[in-house]
């Protein structure tokens, strides 16, 4: 087929009244009008990321939170036990074993301290005799009535300390016994026989053993 027939043939079918034609339609729309459907969607993506972020900042805040409280607590319960445990030392201390030289664990002291001393007193040991009288009422006042007494205590702290703990005749024949021991160990002189036998035999009447001790 030639082309003039062809472009013939073209021209018959679009002269048709039957067949559909081509129609074009232009429509005039202002660019803003094009703007305005496209925020929506931007709006609500940037909501939902403002949100999450806001979500997530407060979960770190209350994390921080959490933890600083967990940190205080255990701070507070560790301060609350070492000062238990320092306060159940102070309050509980081991008598001690020696007062300066002396030793005044009741193991090493007679039964009867007071007729031990007698004894020596009679045998011409009377430094032994005043000796053993004062470890005596030293361990009796610790051991007897929880005398605070340590290991470095002199005669006057001794003295000072079961002042407090000991009523009015215990006192005074305490007095009575640690001058007589000062007579003899430091003065090197000795004392009179009836000074001598009232501190014997009194010794357990003033100062029982801790067994005897009133309550």
């Amino acid at each position: 087929m030639s082309a003039s027939a062809v472009q013939a043939a073209a021209s018959a079918v679009a002269a048709d009244p039957l067949l559909p034609g081509t129609e074009t339609t232009k429509t005039l729309r202002f660019k803003r009008d094009e703007d305005k459907e496209k925020p929506g969607k931007k709006s609500d993506a940037r909501w939902w990321a403002d949100l999450m972020g806001n979500l997530s900042a407060g979960l770190r805040v209350a994390i921080w939170l959490l933890g600083a409280a967990l940190l205080i607590w255990l701070l507070l319960r560790l301060r609350d036990w070492l000062g238990r445990g320092r306060g159940a030392g102070e309050l509980a201390p081991l008598p001690p074993t020696h007062v300066g030289t002396l030793d005044i664990r009741p193991a090493s002291l007679p039964a009867d301290i007071g007729a031990a001393a007698r004894a020596l007193w009679q045998r011409g040991e009377e430094r032994a005799a005043l000796s053993l009288l004062y470890r005596g009422a030293l361990s009796r006042l610790v051991h007897g009535q929880g005398v605070p007494i340590r290991a470095a205590s002199t005669e006057s702290e001794c003295l000072a300390l079961a002042a407090a703990r000991l009523a009015g005749p215990a006192q005074a024949f305490l007095v009575q016994l640690v001058t007589g021991w000062q007579t003899v160990a430091y003065a090197q002189r000795t004392l009179a026989p009836e000074q001598l036998e009232a501190l014997c035999q009194g010794f357990d009447a003033h100062l029982p053993a801790a067994a005897e001790a009133p309550a």
